[in-house]
């Protein structure tokens, strides 16, 4: 697979999740965009300790960085690697109505077809690198996914009604994934927010976001220059939101 982003690939046809080898070849020393791709997950994990269902037939990967920000930052990372993956299918699809939800899904059609996972090190207060999961449902069968998310989830197989080509959209991800780096390596934030945004399903929306302590409500205004996102509450104060599981409730204000 050539691709100028990735300094070298480890591939496998099993492994319990791509960020656990991932992780331990980060911890081994391994150097800066190394990928971990695998035909199937035995534990994939998503968000919040949940399992993510892996089967054959999607693309499930991680990738090593070790971008010089703070860990206040890191969520950007986050961000950017959903901004890629959407910019990357809507290139190669333009008929598809793919949306981005805060921090980490990619939907089409409001049905979750992708998301990601970061995880980072940390080492002398600044990030000392960053696991990047991506779990995407390419080929994949919606028929066999748990009945608690069949009806929340959907493939590129089953929205352009045929199989893709697993190595050519990995390639084509790659490719954007060299450029948006880059800007963000260059010039900061900025540029990659509003490529977000430009996704983004949740910003003008009305939201309830779980935290580890509560939950909040509100409506989504903005996202801050370190990915977190704004809500004004119901009593006109606002308040910033750095994690938790984002569900959308009304739709788009105005």
């Amino acid at each position: 697979m050539e691709t100028r982003f990735v300094n070298r690939i480890y591939y496998f046809e099993e492994v319990d999740s791509t960020n656990n080898v991932a992780r331990r070849l980060a911890d081994r020393g391994i150097g800066e965009r190394v990928v971990v791709i695998a035909d199937h997950q035995t534990h994939g994990r998503g968000r919040i300790g949940r399992d993510w269902f892996s089967p054959h037939g999607g693309i499930w990967l991680s990738i090593v960085l070790k971008p010089k920000i703070a860990p206040s930052h890191a969520t950007i990372i986050a961000l950017l690697a959903a901004s890629v993956l959407a910019n990357t299918i809507k290139k190669r699809w333009h008929e598809l109505n793919v949306k981005t939800k805060w921090p980490n899904d990619i939907l089409i059609d409001g049905k979750k077809v992708a998301g990601i996972l970061t995880e980072m090190e940390i080492k002398d207060n600044m990030v000392d690198y960053i696991i990047v999961g991506m779990g995407i449902n390419a080929n994949v069968d919606i028929s066999i996914f748990p009945e608690n998310i069949r009806k929340l989830s959907t493939s590129l197989k089953e929205e352009i009604g045929r199989e893709i080509n697993r190595v050519k959209f990995i390639q084509d991800l790659f490719r954007e994934f060299d450029r948006q780096y880059n800007i963000f390596m260059k010039y900061g934030s900025s540029v990659i927010l509003a490529e977000w945004k430009i996704f983004s399903e949740t910003i003008g929306r009305h939201v309830q976001i779980a935290t580890d302590k509560r939950l909040v409500k509100g409506e989504a205004i903005d996202i801050d220059d370190c990915g977190a996102l704004i809500l004004k509450l119901e009593d006109n104060s606002f308040k910033k939101i750095v994690s938790g599981e984002c569900i959308h409730t009304y739709p788009m204000i105005g």
